[in-house]
C-alpha cells in the first residue's frame, strides 16, 4: 500500500493478522518529494530550472553521459546539495532491492535503520520529516525487499474509475456507477 496512515489503520483493523508492505514506487516518490523540497530551500532558482529538474528526479545509473557531466558539473558549484545527492541516491538504490531472502534482509536492515537515523538528526527540516515517515513505516518498508508486488494494478483501477466519473460528468445513480466499473475495469 502507499504510504498512508489512515489506510494502515484500516487493516490493522479489519485484518489484524495480514502482513503491510509498503509500495516502492511511493517509497521512492516520497523520498524524492522531500528531496525536491530540500533543494528548494538551498537553491530556489535552480530548482526553477526543468533540466536540472530533470537530471535531480532520476536514477544516476540513467543518466547519459552529457547528462551526468551538467548535474556533475551543477553539484560542484553546490557542495552541500551535492552530499545530499549522493545521500538520495544510495537510499534509492537500498531502496529499489528486490526478492531478498530473510537472511539477506537481516543485513539490510541495520543500513536502513542507521539512514533513517542519520535522516532525524539532519538540520534540515524535510530530512527530518522523511526519516520520521520512514521510520513509522519502517516494518512495511523493510517487508518490500521479500516481496516484490506493487499496488499498480489496484492504482490503475483507481484511474479507470476516475475517468469513467469524469465523462460522465458524476453519476447520480450509484447502481449505474457500479455497473459502467464492472464493464470496464473487469
Amino acid at each position: 500500500m502507499d504510504l498512508a496512515d489512515h489506510y494502515r489503520s484500516l487493516i490493522a483493523k479489519h485484518l489484524p493478522k495480514a502482513l503491510i508492505v509498503a509500495d516502492r514506487f511511493h517509497v521512492i516518490r516520497l523520498v524524492n518529494h522531500h528531496f525536491l523540497k530540500l533543494w528548494q530551500q538551498i537553491d530556489p532558482i535552480g530548482r526553477k530550472n526543468r533540466g536540472l529538474l530533470s537530471l535531480m528526479r532520476r536514477h544516476e545509473w540513467n543518466l547519459s553521459i552529457q547528462q551526468r557531466e551538467s548535474l556533475t558539473l551543477y553539484l560542484s558549484n553546490n557542495g552541500a546539495l551535492k552530499t545530499i545527492y549522493e545521500v538520495k541516491q544510495e537510499l534509492t538504490k537500498l531502496l529499489l532491492i528486490k526478492r531478498q531472502t530473510a537472511r539477506e534482509c537481516r543485513k539490510l536492515i541495520p543500513i536502513f535503520l542507521d539512514y533513517v537515523s542519520k535522516l532525524k538528526n539532519a538540520i534540515f527540516e524535510p530530512l527530518v520529516t522523511l526519516g520520521k515517515t520512514l521510520e513509522s513505516w519502517q516494518k512495511e518498508v523493510v517487508r518490500m525487499w521479500r516481496f516484490t508486488k506493487s499496488n499498480g494494478i489496484t492504482e490503475g483501477f483507481h484511474t479507470k474509475m476516475e475517468m469513467i466519473s469524469r465523462r460522465a460528468f458524476g453519476f447520480r445513480n450509484f447502481e449505474n456507477y457500479r455497473l459502467r466499473v464492472k464493464a470496464l475495469c473487469a
